[in-house]
C-alpha cells in the first residue's frame, strides 16, 4: 500500500512518541527530524483553525532547498473547551486546573496536519468530541503524579489510565485524540 510514495524520501517532523508508533502502523518508512519552531498563533485566530496555521507553520523551516526528495508530515493537536484553547500545561497545578475544567463536560481535540512535497502543501485538519465523566479530586491529581501528563495538550492522553475512567464517548477519531488522525492521514497520503 502507499506505493505510490516510493519517490519519496519520508520525514515525521514531530517528537510525540505517539504520532511515531501511528504513523509506523501504517507500515511506511520514515525518518524522524525536528527543528524549533515558535508555536504562536494570532490571538484573534478562530480556535478551528489554529491546529493547521500551526501544522503549516511547523513545515515551513523544511524548504524544498534542503529538502528536495522528501514528503514532510507535520501536525499539530490542540484541546478546546467554549473557543478556549487548553495547551500543554505549565506544571502540576496548571494541569490540575486543565483537567478540572475538562471534568464532567464535553471538548474539542482537534489535530491539524501538514503534507508537504517541494511542490505543494496540504493541511487538513479532524475533530473530535470527547466526554468526560466528572472527575474526583483524588482522580485529578493520582493521574497526574502517575503519567506525569505535562507534554499533553489539554494535560491527558487518552491512551492512559485517564483514558480509560473519564472517557464516557467520543464522537469522531480516537487516533486524532492520539494527535494524529491516522484513517485520515492514510486517504491523504494516497493522494500524492
Amino acid at each position: 500500500m502507499l506505493s505510490n510514495l516510493h519517490t519519496y524520501k519520508i520525514i515525521l517532523a514531530s517528537k510525540s512518541p505517539r504520532r511515531r508508533e501511528l504513523l509506523s502502523n501504517l507500515g511506511i518508512n520514515f525518518d524522524v527530524i525536528t527543528l524549533e519552531t515558535d508555536e504562536s498563533y494570532p490571538p484573534n485566530m478562530p480556535v478551528n483553525e489554529v491546529a493547521a496555521y500551526l501544522a503549516l507553520k511547523k513545515a515551513e523551516p523544511f524548504t524544498a532547498e534542503k529538502f528536495p526528495s522528501h514528503l514532510i508530515i507535520t501536525a499539530d493537536t490542540i484541546v478546546c473547551i467554549e473557543n478556549e484553547i487548553l495547551g500543554k500545561p505549565q506544571n502540576r497545578q496548571h494541569a490540575i486546573e486543565m483537567l478540572k475544567k475538562l471534568s464532567g463536560n464535553d471538548h474539542k481535540v482537534i489535530t491539524g496536519v501538514c503534507l508537504s512535497t517541494p511542490n505543494e502543501k496540504k493541511c487538513f485538519t479532524s475533530s473530535t468530541t470527547v466526554h468526560f465523566k466528572t472527575l474526583s479530586n483524588n482522580e485529578i491529581e493520582y493521574y497526574i503524579d502517575n503519567y506525569m501528563p505535562f507534554d499533553k495538550a489539554g494535560a491527558y492522553g487518552i491512551q492512559e489510565w485517564i483514558g480509560f475512567v473519564a472517557v464516557e464517548q467520543i464522537e469522531g477519531s480516537y487516533f486524532n485524540v492520539m494527535g494524529l488522525p491516522i484513517q485520515k492521514l492514510y486517504e491523504e497520503l494516497c493522494k500524492i
